[in-house]
């Protein structure tokens, strides 16, 4: 008998929430079902938060269901309130629209749209030409004020402040599901747990919707609406994991490279690993938990396993195998790896006096030359392996060893300077 896909996510540790348990088993087991996913296009890169989600949808795809990817090119304009403190910064239609073309270059590495296998959409092209009056007339009479204010995503942006833009948020995510459905015959949301309020209010509105429209006031059996959540990886401390002292972890290699990138995901925190391992590759569940269940030491073999599936996933085997020789090599031996992150200056610059913290700075190993002056001060530098606490320090060509210098910052930071 196939595999249920919903049994698959439960067991990988995918599903936080859902409106109907047993009805969307059931609905997913016995059919072919579409299902969306949305995207707002705030970035012109995915990142490593996306990547749970493109691996749901992954796995829905590998099980016979039909994924809908969803840019947010017009729910951009506003920008979701969901765990934010502060309002988005407003973005131009052509940024968004450079964005949401990235994010589609990029899914599609992921999920093949071949011959309807799924559909990409852009919200933009039903939002964006709305009659406001019409939408508030057939939306919007659909929905609670004083619901809405009990939603999560609205109670976090109370206490500095919500406006009445951002209020629309959740009317417009909702309109799409109901769209999808209109058009596709879509049946499921997916998203990350921070998107259930928005989810439950889609689902809730196509309930609605065919009240309204059905002679004797009843919802279609035969067409129900449901949502399903994702767990949010996180830190011990309960911050959103995919963030570094140098900002988001990007899928895009030029933002992130593919050895930063594995880095990343080799010094990740011990607890996480075995969720990870479940979540964000496609080892079977047995060696999942043998990695998950080695202790001391023997966790950096789980790791290494770790960052390389998921390097080879998002970049493709040959550079897994870079970014784990370059790893290996610097860490292991404190050898130098021709893959290993590299920045280079000119003969020219560095004899016109070129200091440690702005190299540090250049690097983004440190944040700001002030970071770097307390790194230096504090003896987390070192040049090769000469601890350097002198901040006015200057590179040297007496630095160069074998054609590079090493600069390190901790113990996991490190750059290759080539001089040309």
């Amino acid at each position: 008998m196939e595999e249920n896909v919903f049994d698959v996510l439960q067991e990988r540790g995918f599903i936080a929430q859902t409106t109907h348990d047993e009805q969307l088993r059931e609905l997913l087991g016995k059919e072919k079902v579409k299902f969306y996913i949305g995207f707002d296009a705030t970035a012109d890169s995915l990142t490593v938060g996306h990547f749970l989600t493109i691996m749901a949808m992954m796995h829905m795809q590998q099980h016979g269901h039909t994924p809908i990817a969803l840019i947010g090119g017009g729910t951009t304009m506003i920008g979701d309130p969901s765990g934010k403190s502060d309002m988005r910064t407003m973005m131009t239609r052509e940024t968004i629209d450079y964005n949401a073309n990235r994010f589609k270059e990029q899914l599609s590495q992921f999920i093949s749209f071949d011959d309807g296998a799924a559909i990409m959409v852009n919200n933009a092209d039903w939002l964006l030409d709305l009659n406001y009056v019409t939408f508030l007339r057939e939306i919007g009479v659909h929905f609670s004020v004083n619901r809405m204010l009990t939603a999560e995503c609205y109670k976090q942006r109370m206490e500095n402040g919500l406006t009445f833009f951002e209020f629309n948020y959740m009317l417009m995510q909702a309109y799409d599901f109901y769209v999808l459905n209109q058009r596709y015959g879509c049946k499921l949301e997916m998203g990350g747990d921070d998107q259930w309020s928005n989810i439950l209010a889609g689902a809730d509105l196509i309930r609605r919707k065919k009240i309204a429209e059905s002679p004797d006031g009843t919802v279609p059996a035969k067409d129900p609406a449901f949502g399903l959540t994702f767990t949010l990886l996180t830190t011990s401390d309960g911050k959103k994991m995919g963030k570094t002292m140098k900002g988001a972890v990007w899928l895009d290699p030029k933002k992130t490279t593919p050895y930063e990138f594995y880095q990343y995901w080799r010094n990740i925190e011990d607890g996480n690993v075995e969720r990870c391992l479940g979540l964000l590759t496609f080892l079977p569940m047995e060696e999942v938990r043998r990695l998950g269940a080695l202790e001391g030491a023997a966790i950096n073999q789980a790791k290494e396993v770790l960052a390389y599936e998921i390097t080879k996933i998002v970049h493709g085997e040959e550079e897994a195998n870079k970014a784990q020789e370059a790893a290996r090599t610097v860490f292991a031996s404190g050898g130098v790896s021709e893959n290993m992150p590299t920045i280079t200056y000119s003969k020219a610059q560095m004899d016109a006096g070129l200091d440690i913290l702005s190299v540090l700075v250049d690097t983004k190993l440190c944040t700001s030359r002030g970071d770097a002056r307390r790194n230096v001060e504090q003896g987390g530098v070192k040049l090769n392996d000469e601890k350097i606490t002198d901040p006015l320090r200057k590179l040297a060509e007496t630095d160069i060893q074998d054609g590079s210098i090493l600069l390190r910052k901790g113990k996991k930071n490190i750059y290759k300077i080539v001089i040309e």
